[in-house]
C-alpha cells in the first residue's frame, strides 16, 4: 500500500488562528483526504510551535511563564482544526518531552558530523520572523515580509555549515525525489535555486539573548534557535530521538505544505540539517501562495488578519473550506473579501449544488413515493460528464491544482442541472406519468449527484456526508474508496429524506447591512469615539468642501516611542508621539487591532491641531488616522515609509 504522511508548518501560539493558518490547514487536510479515498496509508501532522522571542515577548508583557501563553493559545489551534473537521492524525507540540528529544538527538548527530562551531554573529534581524535577513533582501531597511523595521543584532552564535551543503542542495533541486520535483511549484523551485546558486552563508542555529527554548546540548547558556527547533518537529512527531521508530520508519520521508513566507526554511536549511544528520530528506516541499488584505500578507503582526468566526456562524464551515480551496489557484496569492466568498457561495452552494440537489430529489421523491428510480441508467449524458469529471478531478490532485479539482466539481454540478433543464422530468410525469423512462431520467441525475458528493468529499466532507443522506445513502465522506466514484452505485427504491435547503441563498445587502450595523453600534460607543477619524470624512454622496477647509488639518508624520493600553478600556491605547521636536500623548480606539509592540518605532499619520479631548481620563492631543476595513470594521493605520521624516507635513 502507497503511504503519504502531510504535514503543515506549526503555528505560533502568540495569538488565535486567523485565515492564514486555516488555508494552509484545511489544503493539507483536503489533500490528505484525497490520498485517503485513493486508498493510500496516509498520516497527517499539525501542531504549534511554542519557543522563541515572540511567545517570550507576549509572556513578558502579561507577566507570566511563557508555557502559560502557551497552554493558553494551543487549544485554539486544537479546537479550530477539531470545528473544521482537519483529520489530522497527530498534534505536535514544541513544548512536549518527545519534541526536546528528538531535537537533543539530531543536535548530535550533526555535532557528529563536525558542522557546529561558535562564533560572533551580527545581522539585521525581524523579531516577528525570528530570522536573520541579508541586507539586499531589506526593503528600505525593512523585513521584506512584514514591514517592520529590521534590527541590527550581535550575539555569539552556533552556526551550522550551511555553506558546504550548496552543491548537494543544487542537484537535489536538479533531480528530485522520486521523479518528482523537490519543491512545487516550478517558481518557488526556482527562486530557492537562484538563492543556493548566489552562495550560502553559514547559519547561525542557537540565541543567547533569550532563555525561552530548548537548552542547546554542550554549550552552555546557548537555547536552540526557534528555526532549527521548530523544523525537526516533522519527525520528533514520528519518534525520532525515542526508542519506538515504528512510526518514523514507516512514514518519513514527509510532503510538507507550507506558505511562500517560509519556502527557505524548509527547502534549503531542513534538508541541509538533514544532511548533516544523515536523515533522509523530505520527499517534496509544496509552498501555497498568500491570502491578502489591502494588498499585503495577511499576518498577527501587520493587523490585517480575518478570522473565521463571523463566515462560519454566518454560513458554516463547509462554505468557508470550499472557498479556500476553490478561490485561490494553487500557489498563487488571492485577495480575501466578503464580496468575493458571498459571490461564490450563492453561485456555487446556494444556486448550483444546493437548489440542483433539492429540485432532483424533490422531483424523484414526488414522481416515487418519497424514493429513488428503481430502474438503473447507464446511458445518458451525465454518466459521461461524470466520467470525465472524475478524470480532471484525479488529474488535479495529483498535480495539486486544487482548485481545478473543485472547478470539476462544479462542472459536474453544471451539467447535472443542464440535463434536468432539457429533460424536462416534471412535463414527462404529468404527460406521460411515471414510466421506466422517468426513471432512467432521475436515476441519472441522483447518481450524478452521488458521485459530485464522492469528489467533493475531501473539499467540505461535512456536505458530502449530508448530500448522500439526502439521497437514500448511509455513507460517511470518510469512508470512500476508488470503487466509490465508478457509476452506477446509487440504491434503487431507497426511502428520500425531507430536508431544508443545504445552502440557503444569502441576500449580500441584508449581510453587509447587518455587518454594518453592528460595527455602528460598537464605534459609537463613548469610548470608541476616536476609533473611526475616517468618519469625520464626508463619504461621496454629502457636501463637498472647498479646498480652504481641507487646508485647515494639519496633517502630519508621527513617530510612536511609547504606548500602553488604557486600562478598563478595550479599545483605547494611549500613544507618546513625536511629531517633529514635539512630543504629545494621543489616544485612540486601535487597542483591539493593534498591540503597543505593533506601533513603537512605526511612523502614522496624525491630525496635530485637532482640540485636545479627554477619553477615560486621558487627554488627547490629536487623532491618529486609519481606514476602516469594510469586511470587519477593524481600523487599518496608515502607515509612512520610515525614510520621511517625524514632523513632515501630509498634504
Amino acid at each position: 500500500m502507497a503511504r503519504r504522511y502531510f504535514t503543515t508548518p506549526i503555528y505560533y501560539v502568540n495569538d488565535r488562528p486567523h485565515i492564514g493558518h486555516l488555508y494552509t490547514t484545511v489544503v493539507t487536510d483536503t489533500l490528505a483526504r484525497y490520498f485517503r479515498q485513493q486508498g493510500e496509508d496516509v498520516r497527517f501532522l499539525t501542531g504549534t510551535d511554542e519557543h522563541g522571542q515572540n511567545i517570550a515577548k507576549v509572556a513578558k508583557k502579561e507577566g507570566v511563564a511563557p508555557i502559560v501563553v502557551a497552554d493558553r493559545h494551543a487549544p485554539t489551534f486544537r479546537n479550530l482544526w477539531k470545528e473544521f473537521g482537519i483529520s489530522n492524525d497527530d498534534f505536535i507540540r514544541t513544548t512536549e518531552p518527545r519534541h526536546r528529544a528528538g531535537v537533543e538527538e539530531i543536535i548530535r548527530r550533526i555535532d557528529a558530523a563536525g558542522d557546529f562551531y561558535t562564533a560572533g554573529h551580527e545581522g539585521w534581524y525581524c523579531a516577528n520572523c525570528e530570522a536573520f535577513y541579508p541586507e539586499k533582501d531589506l526593503v528600505l531597511g525593512n523585513c521584506p515580509v512584514h514591514g517592520f523595521k529590521a534590527e541590527w543584532q550581535r550575539e555569539e552564535n552556533v552556526f551550522f555549515r550551511l555553506s558546504k551543503y550548496g552543491p548537494r542542495l543544487l542537484e537535489l533541486f536538479e533531480r528530485g525525489v522520486e521523479g518528482k520535483p523537490f519543491v512545487f511549484p516550478e517558481s518557488r523551485l526556482n527562486e530557492v535555486r537562484s538563492f543556493v546558486e548566489s552562495g550560502l552563508k553559514d547559519l547561525s542555529v542557537s540565541r543567547t539573548t533569550i532563555s525561552w527554548g530548548i537548552p542547546f546540548p554542550g554549550r552552555p547558556g546557548h537555547v536552540v534557535y526557534v528555526w532549527l527547533d521548530a523544523l525537526v518537529n516533522y519527525i520528533t512527531a514520528l519518534g525520532f530521538g525515542s526508542r519506538d521508530l515504528s512510526l518514523y520508519e514507516r512514514y518519513w520521508p514527509g510532503i510538507h505544505v507550507i506558505g511562500k513566507d517560509i519556502l527557505r526554511f524548509h527547502a534549503v536549511y531542513w534538508p541541509a540539517f538533514l544532511m548533516s544528520a544523515g536523515l533522509p530528506i523530505p520527499r517534496q516541499v509544496v509552498s501555497h501562495g498568500w491570502w491578502l488584505r489591502d494588498a499585503r500578507k495577511m499576518s498577527k503582526s501587520t493587523g490585517n488578519v480575518v478570522r473565521p468566526d463571523d463566515l462560519v456562524a454566518a454560513f458554516g464551515v463547509d462554505a468557508l473550506r470550499w472557498h479556500l480551496v476553490s478561490a485561490m489557484s494553487f500557489g498563487q496569492d488571492a485577495n480575501f473579501s466578503d464580496e468575493d466568498f458571498l459571490a461564490g457561495y450563492n453561485a456555487d452552494l446556494a444556486n448550483g449544488l444546493g437548489n440542483t440537489l433539492s429540485r432532483a430529489v424533490k422531483m424523484a421523491s414526488d414522481a416515487f413515493g418519497g424514493k429513488t428510480p428503481a430502474e438503473t441508467c447507464d446511458d445518458n449524458e451525465v454518466r459521461t460528464a461524470a466520467i470525465d469529471a472524475v478524470a480532471a478531478w484525479t488529474s488535479a490532485f495529483e498535480s495539486y491544482r486544487l482548485h481545478d479539482a473543485a472547478a470539476a466539481v462544479r462542472t459536474l454540478v453544471t451539467r447535472i442541472d443542464g440535463y434536468i433543464a432539457s429533460r424536462e422530468p416534471w412535463k414527462k410525469v404529468k404527460a406521460e406519468g411515471v414510466t421506466p423512462a422517468l426513471h432512467r431520467i432521475h436515476y441519472a441525475t441522483l447518481e450524478g449527484l452521488r458521485v459530485a458528493a464522492c469528489m467533493l468529499a475531501p473539499i467540505a466532507p461535512g456536505t458530502a456526508t449530508e448530500v448522500f443522506r439526502r439521497l437514500g445513502i448511509a455513507r460517511s465522506a470518510e469512508d470512500l474508496r476508488p470503487p466509490d466514484l465508478v457509476w452506477g452505485q446509487l440504491p434503487l427504491n431507497a426511502s428520500l429524506p425531507q430536508a431544508p435547503p443545504l445552502f440557503p441563498r444569502a441576500d449580500a445587502k441584508e449581510y453587509f447591512a447587518s455587518k454594518e450595523k453592528s460595527v455602528v453600534d460598537e464605534t459609537t460607543a463613548p469610548e470608541a469615539a476616536p476609533s473611526s477619524p475616517s468618519q469625520q470624512i464626508p463619504s461621496s454622496s454629502e457636501t463637498k468642501i472647498p479646498i480652504d477647509d481641507f487646508l485647515k488639518l494639519d496633517l502630519r508624520v508621527g513617530e510612536v516611542i511609547a504606548a500602553e493600553k488604557i486600562e478598563k478600556s478595550k479599545k483605547l491605547m494611549k500613544m507618546t508621539v513625536k511629531i517633529g521636536e514635539e512630543v504629545r500623548t494621543i489616544v485612540g480606539g486601535i487597542a483591539a487591532t493593534y498591540t503597543a509592540e505593533q506601533l513603537v518605532g512605526r511612523k502614522f499619520v496624525f491630525v496635530a491641531n485637532l482640540a485636545p479631548a479627554k477619553l477615560m481620563g486621558v487627554e488627547s492631543d490629536g487623532m491618529i488616522l486609519a481606514a476602516t476595513l469594510p469586511e470587519t470594521g477593524e481600523p487599518s493605520l496608515l502607515m509612512v515609509d520610515p525614510a520621511v521624516p517625524s514632523g513632515a507635513k501630509v498634504k
